[in-house]
């Protein structure tokens, strides 16, 4: 694990940026972890990454001394397990809703006598040359995010923070707006005072909080800030390649035109 100093800059609220990988390949992950991202996020929720491609994602990114961290489909254990014995730095959790769901992903992620977690060996313990070792930090240095992206997440928001296994929250803004009945609207007056009410818990509570931005701009960083999150999802390899066909599309069509 080399995680900790992430851990510590959550814990201290500094500002964190991130980089999401959609496309399983581990030359993107390679690419991105050079950058200036204090982590790589894998999005198994919005993808067709498997497990053993997320271990290729995982290894690659802590080659280059980057934590990763996966955000799975489900909070199922079919999917936790395997990622965390592929050596994932802590998970991402998708929507989740309340107390009751983020203490049930806690006991997944951490060992007893915090959670439950079985002891086997793989990636992440060294296939077991450094068990002893992992087993003792992993507890301690694990990471563990979960996505508020719902009503009631927003109404439970306290609640689901209050456990100290909780290093940061993620805002979802686009199923938060779909969720209060204005879908593709992040930027609602009401999806905006949701926002505002997860941000402002979080201040209360000493905990990060972060969102996803779509384009990577100083304008997009800076309005995120000033809105009070200090962790930064960046925009992720589909979403790059995306805009740049569309810059291509116009810049061809513009050319186009002028030879006409």
């Amino acid at each position: 694990m080399n995680n900790s100093n992430l851990k510590l800059k959550l814990k201290n609220k500094e500002v964190v940026f991130a980089a999401w990988v959609s496309f399983g390949h581990p030359s993107i992950t390679e690419i991105f972890a050079q950058g200036p991202f204090d982590f790589i996020a894998i999005d198994m929720e919005h993808s067709t990454i498997n497990l053993e491609q997320a271990q290729r994602i995982i290894a690659a990114s802590q080659a280059y001394g980057k934590p990763c961290l996966p955000r799975p489909v489900s909070h199922s254990n079919d999917y936790i397990k395997p990622l965390l014995d592929s050596g994932a730095d802590g998970i991402i959790a998708p929507l989740v809703s309340s107390r009751i769901d983020s203490d049930l992903l806690i006991d997944l992620i951490k060992y007893p006598p915090l959670g439950k977690r079985s002891f086997g060996v793989n990636r992440a313990q060294n296939y077991g040359l450094n068990f002893d070792q992992y087993i003792s930090k992993w507890n301690e240095n694990s990471i563990f995010i979960p996505q508020i992206e719902s009503k009631h997440a927003v109404e439970n928001i306290e609640s689901i923070i209050a456990n100290e296994n909780v290093d940061s929250v993620m805002v979802g803004p686009y199923d938060l707006s779909g969720s209060y009945g204005f879908p593709g609207q992040p930027n609602h007056p009401i999806v905006m005072e949701a926002q505002r009410k997860v941000i402002k818990a979080c201040q209360i509570k000493n905990k990060s909080c972060g969102t996803q931005i779509k384009m990577f701009s100083e304008k997009d960083i800076s309005n995120s800030i000033n809105l009070g999150y200090n962790l930064i999802f960046a925009s992720s390899d589909l979403f790059i390649l995306a805009n740049w066909t569309a810059s291509a599309i116009e810049v061809i069509s513009n050319f186009q035109k002028v030879k006409k």
